[in-house]
């Protein structure tokens, strides 16, 4: 029988597949002059031992080996981390925790292994003989606030069930937590608001699922709204951007030309049909950010309407399945957890739809499982692995009960 965590599993692998696909063709550039080729073509054989694949065989990989995690055992000794007489647990672990977030964002300035790419400082790169990253000449190029992302979700979702007395206090639950948010979501925005903005909405989610009060959080909202717009106006391209979203023909050579081009290649040959896998223009040059954040515009443009259709159907299949394990889950810290990365997965596939579809301004946020790329391939897999631990483990208790009460399944049987 298929369940909640199957479809979940499958959706991630069609994903990845539809990612490695579109990423290669998305590669495909025109040769320099003189070489005797009018173009680069990508081939099978160049598909299947590409960088993108060998990210999806590890992607896939994490996926299985979080899926086979004892997760139940390993959530009861975390919750059970407590004070005595279950008393509320202490703030050390989230205040350590949120400390080893910044130090480790704060490590993309460090030299040597910090790198700067477009101007902003968002990977280190690893100098590991042998293994090259895409630009960096050398070693394996990881993006921190992809680990602080997920790292968050496990936090607040601990802090939410081992303070679950205190959650609804303001002082003693709420500020507590959203000191470490904001430290924490701070230190991204410096270089990325877009994520930033993602992991403090993921992580207040989080608490409000918990059992936090929602109108402790809107106490908030007005300083909240007040520094993403400091943020904005405190730089210059952001706030191009917003202007850009507002009418890119306004400067439609400069700060306008990415949402035009996004919008060309959607719309591709005004069919709906798209212009073939491989036959795609945009990307020969006119699509900024082709591989990465604007993937799914080549793919509207080449495969059109059903295979944005396909893309996002995915999406949904997953969120729901996603959805089904949460409601079935009876520990506050798994099911926390399990809130945690559907929403993350849900809301960055739609921040970076309605960016790329031209219904919001241009953010640095990649579509998951599908735009280019490795650290995030392989922890967003990691992470709904996880989700399949959770389900496989109700599966085992449903299966335990069922066996040790028998006339349970009995009485379900006469009443059908």
């Amino acid at each position: 029988m298929l369940r909640a965590g199957h479809v979940i599993a499958l959706c991630a692998l069609g994903l990845l597949t539809v990612g490695v696909v579109m990423v290669n063709s998305a590669g495909m550039r025109v040769a320099p002059a003189g070489t005797g080729e009018a173009l680069k073509a990508v081939s099978p054989h160049a598909i299947i031992f590409s960088r993108s694949t060998a990210y999806m065989g590890i992607a896939l990989a994490a996926l299985a080996f979080s899926a086979l995690l004892p997760i139940r055992a390993w959530a009861d000794a975390l919750v059970g981390w407590r004070g005595p007489n279950s008393e509320p647990a202490s703030l050390t672990p989230v205040y350590i925790a949120s400390g080893v977030f910044v130090v480790l964002l704060a490590l993309v300035y460090a030299p040597v292994i910090g790198r700067e790419v477009n101007g902003s400082h968002r990977w280190l790169v690893l100098p590991i003989p042998g293994l090259g990253s895409d630009a960096s000449g050398g070693g394996v190029s990881v993006q921190p606030s992809e680990i602080v992302k997920w790292g968050l979700i496990v936090l607040m979702a601990w802090y939410a069930a081992a303070r679950a007395s205190v959650l609804t206090s303001f002082w003693k639950g709420l500020i507590p937590a959203l000191i470490a948010v904001g430290a924490v979501s701070g230190a991204i925005v410096i270089e990325d608001l877009g994520t930033g903005a993602l992991v403090a909405l993921v992580a207040c989610l989080v608490l409000l699922a918990g059992g936090a009060r929602f109108w402790h959080f809107l106490l908030f909202v007005p300083a909240g709204i007040a520094l993403v717009v400091v943020a904005i106006v405190k730089s210059p391209y952001r706030v191009q951007r917003i202007l850009a979203f507002l009418d890119p023909y306004a400067d439609a050579e400069k700060s306008g030309y990415h949402m035009i081009q996004s919008m060309v290649a959607i719309h591709g040959d005004g069919s709906g049909m798209g212009r073939g896998l491989g036959f795609g223009l945009q990307k020969f040059g006119y699509l900024p950010e082709d591989q990465t954040d604007f993937l799914f515009a080549v793919l509207c443009e080449e495969l059109g309407l059903a295979g944005a259709a396909i893309v996002v159907a995915l999406f949904i299949a997953m969120l729901w399945a996603g959805l089904s394990i949460v409601r079935r889950e009876t520990s506050v810290f798994l099911k926390l957890i399990a809130f945690g990365i559907v929403a993350t997965v849900g809301l960055q596939a739609l921040i970076n739809l309605v960016v790329v579809t031209g219904l919001g301004p241009t953010k640095g946020i990649a579509l998951p499982l599908v735009s280019s790329g490795g650290t995030g391939w392989i922890l967003t897999c990691f992470c709904l692995g996880i989700l399949v631990a959770i389900d496989r483990a109700q599966h085992q208790h449903d299966t335990a009960h069922s066996l040790s009460h028998p006339s349970d399944r009995l009485a379900d049987a006469s009443t059908t």
